[in-house]
């Protein structure tokens, strides 16, 4: 027998944003249509990829040390900088940056402080595999 997974849990002090930041940072999940998250709501969701359920449940106190599990994610469209540039402009915020021209990535903050990284896009390592 084995599991799967159902889905991953943040705490969060404001569900329903924290849903809608994720939501513009991973543009293949969305919200469930059939119970949409709304402000004020104990906890909000969004569905991804092979049903792949990002859950945010709302905690009162804040976070006070470092993720033991976090995303590390690789855009499909831009640059591992232009990526970067673009989470910054949503209010990301940068933890660490560990970028070299050819390598590495970059500690990034969402608004409630859970820490991600950006690695380089598949394009940008197949062209450092092919030069």
């Amino acid at each position: 027998m084995t599991s799967r997974v159902a889905n991953l849990c943040f705490d969060a002090a404001d569900p329903y944003a924290q849903t809608m930041w994720w939501s513009q940072v991973l543009g293949d999940y969305h919200l469930d249509h059939d119970d949409p998250a709304r402000p004020g709501d104990e906890e909000a969701g969004l569905i991804g990829p092979n049903e792949t359920f990002l859950l945010f449940l709302k905690v009162p106190e804040t976070k006070s040390i470092k993720n033991r599990v976090h995303f590390c994610l690789r855009s499909t469209d831009l640059t591992r900088d232009e990526e970067i540039e673009r989470l910054l402009g949503l209010g990301a915020t940068m933890v660490n940056d560990l970028r070299r021209p050819d390598r590495g990535w970059a500690v990034l903050a969402d608004p409630e402080g859970n820490e991600f990284c950006v690695l380089m896009s598949d394009a940008e390592l197949a062209a450092r595999e092919n030069a």
